[in-house]
């Protein structure tokens, strides 16, 4: 009897953790989206809008003097202590990208870092990932 009752309370345990990944990821996904939108807009932005995106990145811990601030392995360790998955990690990158284009920030160095990162740790090649690597790489 005992025996079932821990396996209970593991698989328990297990749902409830899957659970609160799954809440997790929901909460990330919202958060990226809504700074896609943001980001994805008429330039210049508005001081207004900046204020909107440096709401959303606070979701995250940071805002957009700690995202120049950190160093690239900085912001790698954050996300993936946020629990960030590979396909979120690249829509920060693509997020990061955009938003350097059109507002004088140059986050190209932490873009190529975390693509590089995805590549290497997720242990599956991506034809995506490599190429966004090479063509920051020949900017």
């Amino acid at each position: 009897m005992q025996i079932i009752s821990n396996h209970s309370d593991l698989e328990n345990t297990n749902m409830l953790n899957k659970g609160l990944r799954d809440e997790e990821k929901i909460r990330i996904d919202n958060v990226l989206k809504t700074l896609r939108t943001l980001i994805f807009v008429p330039y210049p932005l508005s001081h207004l809008q900046k204020s909107d995106i440096e709401n959303q990145l606070k979701e995250f811990g940071l805002n957009i003097q700690t995202l120049i601030d950190y160093s690239n392995e900085e912001l790698i360790t954050l996300l993936t202590r946020l629990h960030f998955d590979w396909e979120q990690l690249e829509q920060f990158g693509d997020i990061l990208i955009e938003f350097s284009k059109e507002e004088n920030y140059n986050f190209k160095d932490k873009v190529l870092s975390l693509y590089q990162y995805i590549q290497q740790e997720s242990k599956v090649f991506s034809f995506g990932i490599n190429a966004k690597i090479a063509s920051l790489k020949n900017k």
